[in-house]
């Protein structure tokens, strides 16, 4: 399991003066890039490639606040892969210096080629980056289907 370790600053409180949950949602984000970075998802490898990283959604589940004296760390496990690497499912937990698990991240997304805007699938030398993570207990293979479940469309204005 990939872990970060982040210090609560004075401008991740909210009015309640407890972690945002804008905070909560940069420490993940945070963490995730750290590990793709180091895995060989690098911004030169990734420019090389033209692809860019795309989320769909992130579900976040809060068990207990976090306050300003807090010490954060946040997990990283692959939930969910496709075979070609396409689309992807993290999940993150929020523990505070005490073990205790404050909070649950499931995120989805997916690659993008960066010119045709179109979703891609993974080189094979950064699919292998990504097969080789730690996996949570539910993890799943993806498919497109799995990217739709929740039949989400857009309600334009008219």
């Amino acid at each position: 399991m990939y872990l970060k370790n982040f210090e609560i600053r004075w401008s991740d409180l909210d009015a309640n003066r407890h972690l945002a949950n804008s905070s909560y949602q940069n420490f993940m984000s945070h963490t995730r890039m750290a590990f793709l970075t180091e895995s060989g998802f690098s911004q030169a490898e990734l420019v090389k490639e033209n692809l860019g990283p795309i989320v769909f959604y992130e579900h976040i589940y809060y068990f207990k606040e976090l306050k300003p004296e807090d010490q954060v760390r946040v997990s990283l496990e692959l939930k969910g892969l496709s075979k070609n690497g396409m689309f992807f499912q993290f999940e993150h937990n929020i523990y505070n210096q005490d073990g205790k698990n404050c909070a649950r991240c499931e995120m989805m997304g997916a690659w993008i080629d960066l010119t045709s805007r179109q979703l891609t699938e993974l080189p094979h030398h950064l699919l292998v980056s990504l097969e080789q993570m730690t996996r949570t207990d539910s993890f799943k293979v993806l498919t497109k289907e799995d990217t739709r479940k929740f039949d989400q469309k857009p309600n334009d204005l008219k």
